[in-house]
């Protein structure tokens, strides 16, 4: 089923792209550069997916039960700003483009060295009979690592000069997920390429297993008056579950409800809050001014000054 897609979505990306560059390309005599406009094509149609799915899930919901209502969304426009630059830029995908080509190099030549590095396909063979299995346990793996970078991004003060601009909105919605500082999203996407190399996820899955992990993130955000329930809420992260971590008193070190797919990590290392019925308001009280009222470049400069100040002064 993951191959048809796979070759569904190959073909439907190599359609539009003779259809709308490839003439262009053409005309301009710009064909020396077919790879890299066809590898562009990819990432914006992936991310054109994304954002589609998205709203398709999210935006019938915040209109159902919105936890807030504005007078005012100007804040929420910085977000979509966000959401498609970071959606139809696809660092995660590119990153993991970038270490995929890099790790064939760097095995090539650990192979002529006669080592062969274990993946998790080779540590578990029978898991290519059973790829939806696989398929799962990437999720799986991928999620913890998620985890530990989420609570490393509160815990360092230079990480969280960065970081601050997520949790520095006071209207969040699905858009606030893509709302972080551009290095922050490199490093993001060098931390889920690695890992994701690392264990052997094929190329052919990895934006499936992006787009799963996406929509669950897109809709923690939500503003959404909802759960899923006393056994739910320790299955999957629900809005509820998350807008705790984003709560005013939950800042900082003093953050709770890291995960992003699966709360049993908060379960298992004790940073969980399962309060039911608690929908916080948002905003980390002791960001600038920029964070939450200024635009996408402002915040941008902003951050990398936080983050000078966080590495200069003790």
């Amino acid at each position: 089923m993951i191959d048809a897609m796979q070759d569904l979505y190959d073909r439907a990306t190599g359609w539009l792209f003779e259809i709308l560059l490839q003439p262009l390309m053409y005309e301009f005599g710009l064909m020396d550069w077919a790879d890299e406009a066809f590898r562009w094509m990819d990432f914006f149609v992936f991310g054109v997916i994304q954002v589609l799915v998205v709203c398709l899930v999210c935006l019938p919901l915040e209109r159902w039960r919105p936890v807030e209502r504005w007078e005012s969304s100007r804040l929420v426009w910085t977000d979509v700003l966000y959401t498609m630059l970071a959606r139809l830029g696809i660092l995660p995908m590119l990153g993991f483009i970038l270490f995929f080509a890099a790790s064939t190099r760097i095995e090539g030549m650990i192979a002529d060295s006669g080592f062969v590095p274990p993946t998790l396909e080779t540590l578990l063979p029978w898991l290519r009979d059973v790829p939806l299995v696989a398929f799962a346990l990437y999720i799986v793996i991928l999620d913890f690592a998620e985890y530990w970078r989420h609570r490393l991004q509160h815990r360092f003060s230079w990480w969280w000069a960065l970081h601050s601009i997520h949790h520095a909105q006071t209207q969040m919605t699905f858009w606030t997920d893509d709302r972080n500082h551009v290095l922050d999203d490199i490093i993001a996407a060098a931390w889920f390429g690695i890992i994701a190399v690392a264990i052997g996820v094929p190329p052919g899955q990895f934006p499936l297993i992006l787009l799963v992990l996406r929509l669950a993130e897109s809709l923690s955000h939500a503003n959404v008056r909802l759960d899923f329930g006393r056994v739910g809420e320790r299955l999957l992260v629900s809005p509820r579950f998350h807008r705790l971590h984003h709560g005013v008193l939950s800042v900082g070190n003093s953050g709770k409800n890291y995960g992003v797919l699966l709360p049993v990590w908060d379960w298992i290392f004790g940073t969980g809050d399962f309060r039911s019925d608690h929908y916080p308001r948002t905003g980390d009280p002791d960001a600038p001014e920029a964070y939450v009222r200024g635009g996408w470049l402002t915040q941008q400069a902003v951050g990398l000054r936080q983050v000078w100040r966080a590495l200069t002064t003790r």
